[in-house]
């Protein structure tokens, strides 16, 4: 073998050596950088689904049933009343909370006040407060709402009113891999219960949990 044609040959292999690096990376950081991506997404979704359930518990409060619509579910957190109650005074070790209040030692006065207002200074909101307009909009959907809808069931005689709010993963996936965005979607399915994207609350339970708590 002359100088030459080992010359050939180690460049090949030399070449060969670069692409074949190349590929394997690829196959580790491709997975590495789907999953941090979905995780910085999911979070933003929870967030605010985490919103819309701390407005519909209020709406709950103030009107007995829960929002059927996330439009006017916002209406309500803008324009809306809701109840506010101070307390002043002490609760004895000796007495209870109603015993304080018909002594005079504990008093509660109640106002009311705008939604936003009242779950800002309780710190149940996340979205800040000129973005609220938006909790509608799923994030990284292009503009796709979440959906939502409410209800009253029965347990066991008593009518209770539910709800859910829901994101399915296609719509804040848009743009990443999506054979992977199918596998991941095929996963969640298998679980009990399980539903392909992030909701809160349900139809069919009496419970505001989200299905990533």
């Amino acid at each position: 073998m002359n100088k030459t044609t080992r010359l050939v040959l180690t460049i090949v292999l030399f070449v060969g050596i670069v692409v074949l690096a190349f590929v394997l990376y690829r196959c580790i950081l491709k997975p590495v950088k789907f999953e941090n991506e979905y995780n910085l997404r999911s979070e933003q979704v929870i967030t605010k689904l985490k919103d819309i359930r701390a407005l519909q518990e209020q709406f709950k409060n103030t009107n007995g049933r829960y929002c059927s619509s996330i439009d006017s579910l916002i209406d309500f957190a803008q324009e809306g009343k809701a109840l506010l109650v101070k307390k002043t005074g002490y609760v004895p070790d000796n007495m209870t909370e109603a015993e304080a209040l018909a002594k005079g030692i504990l008093k509660r006065d109640t106002s009311t006040v705008n939604p936003l207002e009242k779950l800002y200074a309780e710190d149940k909101l996340i979205t800040p407060k000129d973005k609220i307009k938006d909790l509608k909009y799923i994030p990284f959907s292009d503009g796709e709402e979440f959906t939502m809808a409410s209800d009253v069931i029965d347990k066991g005689g008593v009518p209770v009113p539910v709800f859910e709010a829901k994101a399915p993963i296609e719509s804040y996936t848009k743009g990443m891999d999506q054979q992977t965005v199918l596998n991941r979607k095929v996963e969640l399915e298998q679980k009990v219960n399980g539903f392909a994207g992030y909701k809160v609350g349900s139809l069919e339970n009496t419970v505001t949990d989200g299905n990533w708590e």
